[in-house]
């Protein structure tokens, strides 16, 4: 007992009390912790190394063998810099026929898609590995069932109605670009659009808003598009811009009509 006494009362006694706890504190928290996403979407190399191939052939000539992107002599950019993106961005922009681009342009527009599922997640596995970035994100992140379309129609009004319009149908911006309609979109473009900002978009990371928000936005869309058009006529569900257009083009046009009627009958 005097010994085991003698121990405790050493001065670095504490020290290795507290080395241990804190050994046996990692041991349990790398056994026992939950595996991050970024782990469990790790491509294999095989994949990455045909999005290379693939890169090679249908994307270098722009943005560079290594994605580092290219300018040309005059200062034009060619093909900005792929690198850190995310395979997030790389899945969207192919996903959606954006790119490859079919002619340079103020915005690429979306159009039927060049490659196959597997080629797209080839594509995107080889960007996503050039430097960390947001990768593709799983099916419950953008799941619209999960969501809450009432909180989203919030944030929604909030944070992209200013550009897409209140019901998603688009709209013009500056310089000959345009924020695209979101009908017929898939919710995983959706959700991979706020996390990347593709053109003119802005970048909603999780600091803005939640994963569970960008969700209840999808949900909200879907929603809308859903949603049957009481008259009968959506009009392009731009709102009462669509029907004053038609108030002047069929009411007043009928009383110009009328008046000319008259006129010509009196005369």
């Amino acid at each position: 007992m005097s010994s085991l006494s003698a121990r405790r009362r050493h001065p670095m006694a504490p020290v290795a009390v507290l080395l241990v706890a804190l050994l046996v504190l990692g041991v349990a928290y790398a056994a026992l912790a939950p595996t991050s996403r970024a782990q469990e979407q790790t491509p294999s190399a095989e994949l990455v190394e045909e999005g290379k191939r693939l890169f090679a052939i249908g994307c270098a000539s722009c943005h560079g063998l290594g994605g580092e992107g290219q300018v040309r002599s005059t200062g034009e950019v060619l093909g900005p810099s792929l690198v850190g993106v995310g395979a997030a961005a790389a899945n969207f922009q192919v996903g959606t026929g954006r790119m490859p681009m079919s002619a340079p342009g103020a915005q690429a527009p979306r159009k039927e898609v060049q490659y196959t599922d597997e080629q797209i997640d080839a594509l995107a596995a080889y960007v996503g590995s050039l430097a960390p970035g947001p990768p593709v994100p799983t099916p419950d992140q953008y799941d619209p069932e999960q969501g809450d379309p009432s909180h989203g129609g919030v944030l929604y009004r909030t944070n992209c109605a200013s550009c897409h319009n209140t019901t998603g149908q688009g709209g013009a911006l500056t310089y000959g670009k345009y924020a695209p309609a979101l009908t017929d979109v898939e919710p995983i473009h959706m959700y991979q659009a706020m996390i990347t900002g593709p053109q003119s978009m802005p970048v909603f990371n999780d600091q803005v808003l939640t994963s569970e928000d960008k969700r209840d936005i999808i949900a909200y869309v879907q929603t809308v598009q859903e949603a049957p058009n009481p008259g009968g006529l959506g009009i392009g569900r731009i709102g009462p811009v669509s029907e004053g257009l038609w108030a002047w083009i069929i009411g007043i046009g009928g009383l110009i009509g009328a008046a000319v009627w008259i006129g010509t009958k009196a005369s």
